[in-house]
């Protein structure tokens, strides 16, 4: 099973031309575990498992495209507001109790940071999960990650489908919807969206200034 899963993955990953789904049931988490090793952690796919379901992602470069502005966009809230932050980037965040483990295509801890400052691995059984993750479907996924992301812990979530932005705070173990985010009270996922809609006709360096210029505007109103 594991053999032909990673050669499976192997597939996957030379399709570069759309946002590539395959899904995988009635697999254990030993497997699981398994993948994420033999696959290693520089691979370009991304993994979500919930229950015995895996889906298997491998993103294009227009999913990529996204996920660099909005790294570069947390990097600028957090350096004009004085607020530091560690990135963990795509870290795998897997919990063996929940049954559930993920991918995001970016992740943070924010308020939290002081306490993650240092570390080199992440144990969700002892450490806090990420105060926020970023996730990205250009296509509908299979899997719930909501749930999954709810199981793991993490405060709030930022989900984008190319145009349009959700921001998600977990309230009792369920994502409600907010307008202004949690992270980064100054910023609506409007404003944000509006952004991300400029990034498809300007270059990065000019969405940075841009961003970056509307920001302290924002602090001085």
């Amino acid at each position: 099973m594991l053999t032909l899963i990673l050669s499976l993955c192997k597939m996957i990953a030379t399709s570069i031309s759309a946002e590539q789904r395959t899904i995988l049931q009635n697999i254990s988490w030993e497997t699981f575990e398994t993948l994420l090793t033999e696959t290693g952690e520089d691979r370009s796919l991304r993994f979500a498992y919930e229950c015995g379901i895996l889906e298997i992602m491998s993103p294009p470069i227009e999913h990529e495209g996204y996920k660099s502005n909005f790294g570069n966009l947390v990097v600028i809230l957090a350096e004009e507001l004085g607020i530091e932050i560690k990135s963990a980037g795509s870290t795998t965040l897997k919990l063996k109790s929940a049954n559930r483990g993920i991918e995001p295509d970016n992740c943070y801890y924010i308020q939290n940071e002081l306490a993650f400052r240092g570390k080199k691995t992440l144990d969700l059984t002892t450490d806090l999960p990420p105060d926020l993750a970023i996730e990205i479907d250009i296509t509908s996924s299979s899997v719930n990650k909501l749930e999954i992301y709810s199981a793991l812990g993490v405060p709030e979530i930022w989900r984008c489908n190319g145009h349009i932005l959700h921001f998600y705070q977990l309230v009792e173990k369920q994502y409600i919807e907010r307008e202004f985010s949690c992270a980064f009270p100054l910023v609506s996922a409007i404003e944000i969206s509006q952004f991300i809609e400029q990034s498809k006709t300007i270059g990065e360096i000019a969405l940075i200034k841009l961003f970056r210029a509307w920001v302290r505007n924002k602090l001085l109103v």
